[in-house]
């Protein structure tokens, strides 16, 4: 039985998640912009209707990817298991190093907005800083309740979690531990300021160092 054979038989869900990965991995080497819907189907090794038939066209297919890689980013991040709330913190600060470290091609996609000016792919980003930043809220205060001036400060906090990881990828010149140590140093500093001006969200006890 030959391949395109085996891919007949597979269910529908098995195939899409197949051409999902393996388009991470083709636009993890190749711009948007170089890759047609003939080179995908000839890499995946199937006919370029079936590309079309499950993802309408290349920019339905690049977003499918982008969905995929978000969705990943935030289980990795948020999967806490219970630990105490500092412990969760560090958790998801480097869960997302780690996701950043392993797939440089979709965060970048994912932090910067893709393709250009895409509004649809800015959304993903948007969304998946929106999970992020409740993450950390419930980590920190046990609760997904981000009162104004909390989420304005974190905000701000995840937006230098983008820029030090970006620039962290393009040098690596600290190892991954190092930065999450800066990040979740920071990120109490923001969660103490935040406490002088809202109460309701008491910052944990720092810790010793």
């Amino acid at each position: 039985m030959n391949n395109g054979q085996q891919r007949g038989t597979e269910p529908a869900g098995t195939r899409r998640s197949e051409l999902i990965a393996i388009g991470r991995k083709l636009f993890a080497d190749t711009s948007y912009d170089a890759l047609s819907m003939d080179d995908i189907a000839r890499h995946a090794g199937v006919a370029k209707g079936l590309v079309y038939y499950y993802f309408k066209s290349k920019r339905g297919y690049y977003l499918a990817i982008i969905e995929e890689s978000v969705a990943e980013l935030v289980v990795r991040a948020a999967a806490t298991h219970d630990l105490p709330p500092a412990e969760r913190v560090r958790h998801t600060v480097d869960g997302y190093l780690r996701y950043a470290q392993h797939h440089q091609a979709a965060y970048r996609a994912i932090v910067t907005g893709g393709v250009g000016f895409d509004t649809e792919v800015m959304a993903i980003r948007d969304g998946v800083r929106e999970q992020l930043l409740h993450t950390i809220a419930d980590g920190a205060w046990g609760h997904r309740d981000v009162p104004v001036l909390a989420r304005t400060a974190l905000v701000g906090w995840f937006a230098s979690v983008e820029g030090v990881t970006l620039d962290w990828l393009d040098h690596e010149a600290l190892p991954r531990e190092t930065v999450c140590a800066l990040l979740v140093r920071g990120l109490g500093d923001t969660l103490r300021l935040i406490e002088d001006y809202e109460p309701t969200c008491p910052a944990p006890p720092r810790e010793d160092h």
